[in-house]
Parts: structure tokens; C-alpha cells; sequence
């Protein structure tokens, strides 16, 4: 079968660790035999970061600002303990803040939805799309650790030389201090991809935070959502039936377990890193079944890999042994890059040979019942293989190679 070829190259930026392995063997098994791959590199392994001084992070954000879709592997963000491992300059910040905050996008996680795989959550019917904000927060904030008692105060400064001081109470110390930031036009810009990606999919968009207690901060959140939708989106809305709805964040949490599911989630940045891992455990147990695409208001696009570089697994496979670590995460981003590609450039044969990929891996557990150890954990028996990585790539092939001729027939 003659390869797919492509008319635009996407950004393919490699990571750490058992993720980057199993990039690896997914590329070479489940892309570059069917797909004529045309891709710019980025190589963040944690040492190229530290090598470059983080600028092939900076680089690698620039080009999918340049080529508009990127695709990311799993990343390590070094503390003391991995600084000390791969004996690092410092402890870099985390690439994906860097990436996600030069892109200013919304980032949408959705679980993958196998038939066999029931929720832990009994009333999930329909999947809960954690939308989240990608800017600012405590990810680009600023702390201090101070050794003993004193006293401290935010300070702004505009550029016509305006000042604004806000004293802190009284530190009776030691202790920590943080500050974190956000702009006006990012927030109006999550609102929007929030409600614009319920309005396409047909759901209901809610909105949590706690502007009761953090009464500028989110509920400056609170005020734009509400007057993106009045002014923008609720005629639509209402049209389709949809409902956008507040809740403090606590609430939100406690209707989220009751509902039956089938609704966008906003969240701010450091809420969303939560929840997003909260609900991709509760539909299918591991970080692995879940899709992670981000979106920004200037059209580029980056889908990742929603799970971490596996360390624990990552090491036993340097000594030789093989791992049941579930691919699923890292195909679904290389199938959601490729597709969004395909889309952007009119190419129908690789938005098809996507989806393609996407109907195998779900043929593979749900018909075959071949799935890694962590989804036959959590999946409704019977299960009829529980496999290796390699072998569960080779099982996925299999499938997509049946489809394929399927289709071409």
C-alpha cells in the first residue's frame, strides 16, 4: 500500500523517559509504514533542555507557532531529586508551561471511551471534557521562602508609572510567600474556546471557582465567562437547548459525581491539571486512556501525550525487561495531530487513516480484548490477553492493517 503523503509538516517534539521509547516504537510501527511523515524535530529530553539551556523548549514552541500543529511527547519537569539523577544545570521549569503559556491556548482532555471499561463513578454515562486554562497561575508564579518573622507586599507598577501596594498580614515566620498572575484577554480567550467547543460538540459548559474567597482573582474569571456568554454565545446556546452554568468549585466537584456526565468543564490552570487527572482515572483508570489537544485563538494546535514519562517502567526496561505500559495516550496524540493536519491542509486520506488508527486501538480492547496490565485491571472480563507494549502495538497493527484494506476495497 502506497504511503499517505502530507503537504505540511507538523512539529513532532520528542520527551523522556518510557514515554519517549514508546513514541518511538509507535512512530516507526503505527505512522511511518502507512503515512510519508513530514515533521520538524524537537528533541526536549531533559539533558537537550539543560544542554541548550532550555531554549530548544522556546524553539520548539516557536515552530508550531509557525507550522500551526504540533505534536508533544511526555515530558520530565526536573525537582532537586531529578536534577541530582541527570545531573542538571537546575531545575528547569516545566516544558509544557513554557509551550502552553507561548501558545496562550485552552487545553481540552476527554477520556477514550472503551465499551469495556465502566466508569468508577456509577451514574457516568456521557465523557466529561476538562477544558483548561493554559496561562498563567502557579505556573508562572514566583515564590519566596523566608527564614523568619517580617513583613511583605504585592507590588504594582504600570508603565505610565501607576502604583498599587497591597500588604500581606503580618508573617510570624519562617514560612513560604507566592504570587501568581493572569491577563484579562488570555481569560476572555478560555471562555470563549469553552463555550465555542460545547457550542460544536452539543454540551452544556460549566465554570468553577471559588470567588467567594479569592474575591478579585476568580471572580474576575467568573465576571468575563459570564460576559463572554451573555454577550457572544447565549443566544446560540439557548437555541441548541445548551446551558452554561457557574458553580464554586467545591459544588462543581460534588454535581460532577452525581451527574451522568456529557458536559465541558472549564478550569483554571492548576484546577484543571487536577481534575483532568481526576476524571481520566474514574473512566478508565489510567492517564494513558485520555486525549490532550490544546487550542489558542490564533489557530495553533499541539496535541500531547496526557500521561507522565513513566519512570518506574522506564527503568526496568533499561535493565532488560519487558513492561505492559499502555501506548494508548501517545497514539491518540499522534492520531489527533495527524488528523488535525489533515483538516488544515484538505487532505482527506490522513484525516481517514487517523481515524482509522483510533477505530483499531479501540477494536483491539474492546473486540479482541488484548489491553496492557493497567486497562485489565479495570476492564469487565473477559479479558483474553494481557500483553506487553510491543505486543499490544503489533495487536493494534494487525487491526489497522484490516481496516485499511477494508476501506481501499
Amino acid at each position: 500500500m502506497r504511503r499517505i503523503q502530507m503537504d505540511r509538516p507538523i512539529v513532532e517534539i520528542d520527551g523522556d523517559e518510557m514515554a519517549r521509547v514508546m513514541w518511538g516504537w509507535v512512530k516507526e510501527k503505527l505512522i511511518l509504514p502507512y503515512v510519508d511523515l513530514k515533521a520538524e524535530y524537537y528533541d526536549l529530553h531533559v539533558k537537550v533542555r539543560d544542554e541548550t539551556d532550555d531554549q530548544i523548549t522556546v524553539r520548539a514552541a516557536e515552530a508550531v507557532k509557525r507550522l500551526g500543529v504540533g505534536v508533544k511527547c511526555a515530558t520530565i519537569t526536573p525537582d532537586a531529586e531529578r536534577v541530582k539523577e541527570y545531573n542538571l544545570k537546575r531545575a528547569w521549569r516545566s516544558p509544557n508551561a513554557t509551550i502552553r503559556e507561548a501558545l496562550d491556548g485552552t487545553l481540552f482532555r476527554a477520556p477514550v471511551i472503551l465499551r469495556n471499561v465502566v466508569p468508577a463513578v456509577r451514574f457516568w454515562k456521557k465523557p466529561i471534557v476538562v477544558a483548561r486554562h493554559a496561562y498563567g497561575d502557579i505556573y508562572s508564579g514566583v515564590g519566596v521562602r523566608f527564614e523568619e518573622p517580617g513583613e511583605a507586599e504585592l507590588v504594582y507598577r504600570s508603565i505610565s508609572g501607576k502604583e498599587v501596594r497591597v500588604k500581606l498580614p503580618k508573617l510570624e515566620g519562617p514560612g513560604v510567600i507566592q504570587a501568581y498572575h493572569n491577563i484579562d484577554e488570555s481569560i476572555r480567550s478560555f471562555a470563549r474556546a469553552s463555550l465555542r467547543y460545547g457550542l460544536i460538540n452539543m454540551l452544556d459548559v460549566w465554570f468553577g471557582a471559588k470567588d467567594t474567597i479569592s474575591k478579585i482573582y476568580d471572580a474576575r474569571f467568573k465576571e468575563i465567562f459570564q460576559e463572554v456568554y451573555e454577550t457572544e454565545f447565549k443566544d446560540e446556546f439557548e437555541k441548541a437547548g445548551l446551558r452554561y452554568e457557574y458553580y464554586l468549585i467545591d459544588d462543581a466537584y460534588a454535581r460532577a459525581v452525581r451527574s451522568e456526565g456529557g458536559f465541558v468543564w472549564a478550569t483554571k490552570n492548576f484546577d484543571g491539571d487536577v481534575i483532568s487527572d481526576l476524571v481520566a482515572s474514574a473512566f478508565g483508570g489510567s492517564l494513558a486512556l485520555m486525549t490532550s489537544e490544546l487550542f489558542s485563538p490564533q489557530g495553533y494546535y499541539l496535541s500531547e501525550a496526557a500521561h507522565g514519562t513513566v519512570r518506574r517502567h522506564y527503568y526496568r526496561w533499561l535493565k532488560g525487561e519487558k513492561t505492559s505500559t499502555n501506548p494508548v495516550g501517545i497514539i491518540f496524540a499522534w492520531t489527533r495531530g495527524l488528523r488535525e493536519r489533515g483538516r488544515r491542509d484538505g487532505n482527506r486520506e490522513l484525516v481517514v487513516f487517523a481515524e482509522t488508527l483510533e477505530e483499531a486501538v479501540k477494536h483491539t480492547i474492546e473486540e479482541d480484548k488484548v489491553m496492557t496490565q493497567d486497562v485489565a485491571k479495570v476492564a469487565e472480563p473477559p479479558v483474553n490477553a494481557i500483553v506487553t507494549t510491543e505486543e499490544f502495538i503489533e495487536a493494534v497493527k494487525r487491526n489497522l492493517d484490516k481496516l485499511l484494506e477494508k476501506r481501499i476495497r
